[in-house]
């Protein structure tokens, strides 16, 4: 662990941007950690109008660790307000998807076909267990099968929908229509 150093990043607001950061805090309709960022960079500003708190000062008021708030006040210096404000954008996601899109394709090719023996569709399981046998993955959860086909507008067990669908939901029975109109028509008569 690197070893702090206290005045080795000393912040200087401009008064634009503490009157940006005066009003994030005030406001609080950001997230939080944000906030919290924002405070400890007005109580480091050297031009602050009661003076500098040092960083120990800052932890103590805050209930923050003297490593963060070091931290942030690097950042700000290093990197700017934006940076030390928000946080940073991961390029990565923390676990890789169990499906990519070859692999989606090929869930969408098994769900489009015919459905094994003894059973008259696809269901999460069988489609599991066929990824499973084919050495499309190693395993997999259902709830991964059904948000993926969820969102190619795959339909288990319909044959002509495929991948994306160019069905239209059919309209309301005539029927319905006719009779809500009417009785819409008997009360508004009833009333006058």
């Amino acid at each position: 662990m690197a070893i702090s150093t206290p005045n080795l990043y000393p912040v200087f607001l401009s008064p634009k941007q503490r009157e940006r950061l005066e009003a994030l805090t005030r406001r609080g309709h950001a997230p939080v950690r944000k906030i919290r960022h924002a405070q400890v960079l007005l109580l480091s500003d050297h031009n602050r109008p009661k003076g500098r708190m040092t960083r120990l000062q800052v932890s103590e008021v805050l209930k923050m660790h003297v490593n963060t708030v070091d931290r942030i006040r690097r950042r700000f210096v290093q990197e700017g307000e934006s940076p030390a404000l928000d946080r940073k954008v991961r390029l990565t996601p923390p676990i890789p998807p169990k499906l990519d899109g070859r692999r989606e394709a090929q869930l969408v090719a098994i769900c489009c076909s015919e459905a094994p023996k003894g059973h008259t569709r696809w269901t999460l399981r069988l489609l599991a267990d066929e990824l499973i046998k084919r050495r499309i993955v190693t395993h997999i959860a259902m709830e991964t099968i059904r948000k993926t086909l969820k969102k190619t507008n795959c339909s288990l067990g319909v044959r002509s929908a495929g991948a994306s669908p160019n069905v239209t939901a059919p309209a309301s029975s005539r029927k319905w229509k006719t009779s809500w109109t009417s009785m819409r028509r008997r009360t508004v008569k009833t009333n006058r």
